[in-house]
């Protein structure tokens, strides 16, 4: 064993001195199924990834080798069993496992081997995977609960001891809930997670987690502890998408198995079953919805731990199964990101405070206070406050239906136990403020310090990057970037307050910001498979995904839920793998069926329409058309793409017929219209490539001057507002697209952020009376649109997850520097330039692997390619 340790050491000390030199290349950021390292996976073939750090000009994988094995010293040594792909004369940098069948419980080690330009060979360090239960039938645990209804409000405590009498090699705790859980071992919590489970369909699928417990475990007696949490599966505050109605509702509920692994190589799983004891405490209400209430007096301190009492706690009961189909959670956990402290506090009086904390966001918050027993405490959340310095919520508020007002709206409430100082921090729920009103029943006395905000959302990591000479550009790009992140809590969601429901419309015409700015597909992954499990057998989707049923109504359509298609196809572009579009091809298909059964003349009135415009009313059959077109073009791709010849021609056919139908009606060929000719019939036919092409130059400027004639200002809805900078940009109308995503009167994107947004807000107007939401990412198309319309980078769907780059940038008059930087699956990409007397000096790197077509303005006007090799490419041009 000592020898083993020392051939790694020496080989990771040779790697670490090989990758200082210049002239090497080296496989780096090694990932299984996009996360490092990661254990608990089901899939039976992983996909392992990985970059090439190489500075050279033109630097190039031309070969590679995988190994996989049980044995790490195997892997370092090159001589794995498992799988060896042998060398493979291939610039692929994303191969998916083929080796020996892989074994639940296992803990795969790889390495990958590559030859650069020159021949020269180099390893990457070893990574690892571990497998999880990979079938149910794998599981040894019972479903259980306490024996409480769905209207019991107080949240079920369970706890059970066992004992081990060996020494640990390795602990892992495996665990799946219908509700939320908080995991302890030995009075400490596991993990740093938050809101798990990811919610789902509860009757058709349900997630676990593994949990690497070998630390937390002691030889003598030990203690399991798990707080249960309602969540979405037992929703008790009423609302108007009748969650308290899905058919999957019941008392909370979970399954464990703790498998430990002993230096003897023995095995034991210590399991959930009657073993196992149940009680309530402090948490005598939680909801996702509203809020938490926590009586301190009720807490029963030390429940987790070995040295307590148990023995007025009460028999567990067993549970059925939710569903039979429980998978692998392998996606970015929600956590805590962010620690946001107050940037004001507004003492109202003795009782009332009101705490700003200089930013909108979706979180949690921890209180800090001292007062008499019994004193209770509310914290209500909120985005705004009234003239008086109170908290507002009537913004967000509107779609609550409470029974009673002792669950009121965005507030948590905690009882105080009384003496020393106490804590309060929220469980099983997460709100949408900049505010919160903190009022007690008692005095008591609060500073700065008392009250922390934390950002939560899921962790993905952040690729995108975006820094300008213009203020307002800056803030309305981490303005966007906020507002995704706090709408991406486990699924996509409209905003963090009001619904946090998974809107199908606002994440697909959110979804090229969200991956030009993160790293969000095994988020994305997730969310398809929810998809998948609520399409109906005739090809519809809801609205809203997850769904306890509502949604399925008449305007649930193309323009909506088009999300089926329009997702994998991007996550196709952007990661060049076909596995989620492969995932989700029959289902394309019965959606894209279910539609044309329905619209035999190729157009269709199925959507909502343009969602709160400023002014003008698109034409709901124009628009539902153009994302019927959308599809069909998608799917016949995707056909082509998979070897589907039949299909191919068919939905290729089915798109021209769509494509010419709405030209037809729509078309006036003689002026360049597009029915009535307001903005977003305009741009969202040229954006999504229905304008036929001798007719695109005519559309184009009749779009720039109906923005020019309204003093560069939008008047769009959220269909437009994805369309009309794309579509302004990439037909020859770069700059009006640029003063109009600089506009800072209303009604701009910029009207909001120099009136104080520090996230997108749902209607243009600042004094809308509905759809008032301030945190939204429906409008968020821009964010994406600086790396596309200013940046020039583009994704080739023939070469796709930036294999080959199409840089178009643009140089506007008043921008003295741009850059912008997004992190691909070759590496980073950067495109910037700067102003210096009257010169520009435009700057691009090509990642390593990767090669790039740039499109630069010549001196006719014309844009002539220039192709780019891996490496930095400077130019120089007059302005």
């Amino acid at each position: 064993m000592k020898n083993h340790f020392l051939y790694v050491a020496l080989w990771l000390i040779g790697t670490c001195i090989q990758a200082r030199q210049s002239d090497v290349c080296i496989p780096v950021d090694l990932t299984c199924e996009y996360l490092v390292n990661p254990i608990g996976l089901d899939v039976s073939n992983p996909r392992l990834a990985w970059k090439l750090q190489d500075f050279r000009s033109g630097a190039l994988q031309t070969a590679c080798r995988i190994w996989v094995d049980t044995d790490s010293l195997n892997v370092v040594k090159e001589r794995a069993t498992v799988w060896d792909t042998g060398k493979r004369e291939s610039d692929r940098i994303l191969w998916t496992y083929a080796g020996s069948a892989l074994q639940p419980f296992t803990k795969y080690y790889w390495k990958v081997s590559v030859w650069d330009k020159d021949g020269k060979s180099t390893s990457s360090f070893v990574q690892s995977f571990e497998t999880g239960m990979m079938d149910i039938s794998q599981w040894q645990g019972t479903w259980i609960s306490d024996n409480h209804d769905i209207y019991y409000k107080p949240a079920p405590y369970f706890r059970r001891v066992f004992e081990i009498e060996k020494s640990v090699k390795s602990a892992r705790a495996y665990i799946t809930v219908a509700g939320l859980y908080e995991l302890y071992i030995n009075g400490c919590r596991v993990g740093n997670h938050i809101l798990d489970p990811m919610y789902t369909r509860y009757d058709r699928r349900n997630l676990y987690v593994t949990y690497d417990v070998t630390s937390q475990l002691q030889r003598g007696k030990n203690v399991m502890g798990v707080l249960l949490g309602n969540g979405w599966y037992n929703h008790q505050s009423l609302a108007v998408w009748n969650f308290h109605n899905a058919p999957w509702r019941n008392r909370p509920a979970f399954c464990l198995d703790l498998k430990i692994v002993y230096e003897d190589g023995s095995i034991e799983v210590v399991s959930s079953d009657k073993d196992w004891k149940t009680s309530t405490g402090s948490l005598i209400s939680n909801s996702i919805y509203t809020g938490v209430h926590y009586d301190a007096r009720q807490e029963q301190k030390g429940w987790s731990t070995i040295e307590f009492n148990d023995s007025e706690w009460e028999d567990v009961i067993y549970r059925s199964v939710p569903s039979q189909k429980i998978v692998a959670q392998q996606m970015h956990p929600i956590r805590v990101v962010d620690t946001v402290n107050t940037a004001k506090l507004n003492r109202i009086n003795d009782t009332t405070y009101v705490f700003d904390f200089g930013r909108n966001m979706a979180g949690i918050t921890l209180l800090k206070v001292r007062g008499e027993s019994g004193t209770i405490i509310r914290l209500k959340h909120g985005e705004r406050i009234y003239p008086n310095g109170l908290v507002d919520v009537s913004n967000i508020d509107v779609y609550c239906q409470p029974v009673v007002l002792s669950d009121p709206f965005q507030t948590d409430i905690m009882i105080l136990r009384g003496g020393e100082e106490e804590k309060f921090l929220t469980k099983f729920n997460y709100k949408g403020f900049r505010y919160v009103e903190v009022t007690s029943n008692n005095p008591i006395e609060l500073v700065n310090e008392s009250l922390t905000a934390y950002f939560i959302h899921s962790d993905v990591p952040q690729v995108g990057f975006i820094h300008t000479s213009d203020s307002l550009i800056n803030r309305l790009w981490r303005a966007t970037n906020n507002s995704y992140l706090s709408n991406f809590v486990g699924y996509p969601t409209d905003c963090p307050q009001r619904e946090k429901n998974g809107w199908t419309g606002d994440a697909h015409l959110a979804i090229e910001s969200a991956l030009y700015n993160f790293d969000g597909i095994t988020v994305y992954e997730k969310w398809l498979a929810d998809h998948r499990d609520e399409q109906q057998p005739n090809g519809v989707l809801p609205d809203i995904i997850p769904t306890g049923g509502w949604g399925y109504g008449s305007d649930n359509g193309l323009d909506w839920t088009s999300t089926i298609a329009i997702i994998p196809w991007n996550i196709y572009l952007f990661y060049g793998d076909s596995k989620l579009l492969s995932d989700c091809y029959e289902n394309i298909k019965r959606y894209v069926d279910y539609v044309d059964r329905n619209s035999p003349g190729g157009l269709t009135s199925w959507g909502r329409g343009d969602w709160v415009p400023v002014e003008s009313h698109a034409s709901v059959e124009l628009t539902s058309s153009v994302y019927f077109y959308v599809d069909a073009t998608i799917l016949a791709r995707a056909a082509k793409l998979f070897g589907k010849c039949g299909d191919y021609t068919r939905y290729s056919a089915l798109a021209k017929k769509i494509k010419d139908a709405i030209n037809e009606k729509y078309l006036n060929k003689k002026t360049g219209m597009y029915a009535s000719g307001v903005q977003t019939e305009l741009a969202v036919p040229l954006m999504w490539g229905i304008v036929p092409e001798d007719m695109k130059e005519m559309v184009a400027y009749n779009l720039a001057q109906e923005v020019v004639n309204r003093g560069y200002h939008l008047d769009v809805g959220v269909l437009g507002a994805k369309a009309i900078l794309n579509a302004l940009s990439e037909n020859g109308q770069s700059e009006v697209a640029y003063k109009l995503a600089c506009q800072d009167t209303y009604p701009s994107w910029g009207h909001w952020i120099v009136n104080g947004a520090t996230t997108l807000l749902e209607n243009w107007d600042l004094q809308a009376t509905r759809d008032i939401s301030d945190n939204h990412m429906m409008f968020g198309e821009i964010g994406g649109w600086f790396f596309k319309g200013l940046g020039g980078i583009y994704p080739d769907w023939e070469n796709p997850g930036f294999k080959h780059i199409i840089l178009r940038p643009y140089f506007p008059e008043g921008l003295n520097n741009f850059e912008a930087r997004h992190n691909s699956p070759y590496g980073e990409i950067c495109s910037k330039w700067e102003l210096k007397r009257n010169k520009i000096i435009y700057t691009v790197v090509v990642p390593a692997n990767s090669c790039a077509t740039l499109y630069l303005p010549d001196r006719t006007g014309q844009n002539t390619p220039v192709k780019l090799a891996a490496g930095e490419h400077v130019f120089t041009l007059k302005r």
